[in-house]
């Protein structure tokens, strides 16, 4: 696994493996959230991974997760957009600089597309 490296201002970013690690993790998350949401339902849930894309698609609700390096790019069937950062303890930073671990996260998304 990469080492961290430390950014100008002397924050610590993770690597890109490590990244890239997190990035399928939470295609790995949404995944099972959404299913574990449509079970009491007749709406069922797609996630599509790629390098730099996840797309969750239910019904007419959708989430589009971007990923360059260490963020991630949120965009919503609503028109919402978020920009969010993975810290050291792969927790997702907000830009607003709140911190919220990965998968209370995914569960989130997965509620609101699903639930």
């Amino acid at each position: 696994m990469e080492t961290m490296t430390a950014q100008s201002q002397g924050e610590k970013r993770i690597g890109e493996e490590h990244a890239r690690e997190l990035w399928v993790s939470l295609a790995s998350l949404l995944r099972s959230y959404t299913a574990a949401y449509g079970l009491n339902g007749d709406t069922q849930a797609a996630v599509e991974l790629s390098e730099g894309k996840i797309l969750v698609r239910c019904g007419e609700r959708w989430l589009s997760l971007g990923r360059e390096g260490d963020a991630v790019q949120t965009r919503t069937h609503l028109g919402e957009m978020s920009r969010m950062r993975w810290n050291e303890e792969g927790e997702l930073e907000t830009e607003a600089g709140g911190r919220v671990p990965m998968d209370l996260q995914a569960e989130e998304w997965s509620r609101e597309l699903v639930g």
